[in-house]
């Protein structure tokens, strides 16, 4: 089983930090291959997906994490990362709840980069 579930909270960890003080800095998380869902809108590739996460309309976001879960996803070491969480955004005072899901790739040189990214805003 190795130590998938480590790999994902401290990828976790590390990219919702980024996330939060510079978006623009999660670029090394992805390739060209890499898809973002996000609220349903998807963007392929590194550049699409940077301008995406830049392009969101708030200044300030700070995320904290709910829950974590983590499975292998195949024979080369590849990794599911489930996440849900609150966020909360600019001077917004009322959390919102969302969920994350990644898929992680190892990247050939001792890490791992993110095939697959989908966030979902949950309302109610």
């Amino acid at each position: 089983m190795g130590d998938f579930q480590s790999v994902a909270q401290q990828f976790t960890q590390f990219y919702y930090s980024t996330f939060d003080e510079n978006r623009s800095n999660l670029a090394a998380l992805y390739r060209d291959q890499s898809m973002l869902t996000f609220e349903s809108n998807a963007v392929q590739g590194t550049s699409g997906i940077v301008e995406k996460l830049g392009s969101l309309p708030f200044q300030k976001i700070k995320h904290q994490v709910t829950t974590l879960d983590a499975q292998p996803s195949n024979e080369q070491g590849g990794i599911i990362v489930m996440v849900t969480g609150v966020l909360l955004v600019d001077e917004e005072e009322r959390p919102m709840n969302y969920t994350q899901v990644f898929q992680l790739l190892p990247d050939g040189a001792g890490s791992y980069f993110v095939l697959n990214d989908m966030f979902k805003l949950i309302y109610g």
